[in-house]
């Protein structure tokens, strides 16, 4: 079994050895394993595969890289793993700490400088947020490179709480009930794109982060402005866990849970067609007038 093991990978190298963080290690890596599972990320088709593995900086990168590898150090992820970091030209960033890090950690890696940040400044109006566009620019410059690595996956640390803001901001903002997906295919149909950490709260993930000491680097170098969509829900979502804990564990398992018939969707439920027992006895007593 995975956590009976003693031996890990050098990601996990001078790991605090207390029960709370062997315990929030496990707990993480089951989740990881059990999302890469439930939505069939690795698959008879995919095995020995390439995945190309996002690493902003962030925590929640970080863990990704690690517990992925550590999946893999236990002979659990059967695919190569590349690490790449897009460096969009912020000011400020601090362009050898993850390329040390990865040296240093023995990982494959691709660091890859395109200035979008040039781009999303010239072409955002002042006061607006930057977050979309830069998005959309990233995303194709990591198909781009997934591509030419030869790795059938582009695979990113969003979280289960970054689900749940994005579902929440869909429903108050974009009038719709979606959220990120574990798992799709990009608009070329080329390439998946898997969130392994669909599972984990990011408070593990900072937990994780912190306790490992990885060399985190600030995520507002772009000057992201204060009062974001997103920023809001979190705060509300944040003030419910904090009155009923474990709320937003309750939230994410609705996502898992959804009911079309219990809904108003036509195009996911056939209201119309919807018939009593006693209705689909009287259609077959109509004569046939033809």
């Amino acid at each position: 079994m995975l956590d009976d093991l003693d031996d890990i990978h050098p990601l996990f190298a001078g790991a605090p050895k207390t029960t709370e963080f062997k315990k929030l290690r496990k707990r993480i890596v089951r989740y990881t394993r059990e999302a890469i599972e439930q939505y069939g990320m690795v698959d008879q088709k995919s095995r020995n595969a390439k995945w190309l593995v996002c690493l902003s900086g962030g925590k929640d990168s970080y863990t990704l890289l690690a517990v992925l590898y550590e999946l893999k150090w236990r002979g659990l992820l059967p695919v190569d793993l590349v690490a790449c970091n897009l460096d969009q030209g912020q000011p400020g960033f601090p362009a050898t700490v993850l390329p040390e890090f990865l040296e240093k950690m023995g990982v494959p890696h691709r660091i890859e400088y395109q200035d979008t940040y040039s781009v999303v400044m010239d072409k955002v109006p002042e006061g607006r947020t930057y977050c979309a566009l830069c998005s959309r620019l990233r995303r194709a410059n990591l198909y781009r490179i997934a591509r030419e690595e030869g790795c059938s996956a582009v695979v990113l640390g969003h979280h289960r709480d970054d689900m749940l803001e994005t579902f929440f901001m869909n429903l108050f903002h974009g009038g719709r009930l979606s959220t990120m997906p574990p798992k799709l295919v990009n608009d070329e149909g080329d390439l998946f794109l898997f969130r392994p950490l669909a599972h984990v709260a990011e408070a593990d993930c900072e937990a994780f982060a912190r306790a490992m000491n990885y060399p985190i680097i600030p995520c507002d170098l772009c000057g992201s402005q204060d009062g974001l969509q997103r920023q809001q829900v979190k705060q509300i979502l944040d003030g419910w866990e904090k009155n009923s804990p474990g709320r937003r564990q309750v939230m994410f398992r609705a996502l898992m849970n959804a009911r079309p018939s219990h809904l108003l969707d036509p195009k996911l439920f056939d209201f119309v067609g919807l018939q009593t027992s006693s209705d689909a006895d009287n259609s077959t007593d109509i004569p046939d007038l033809s």
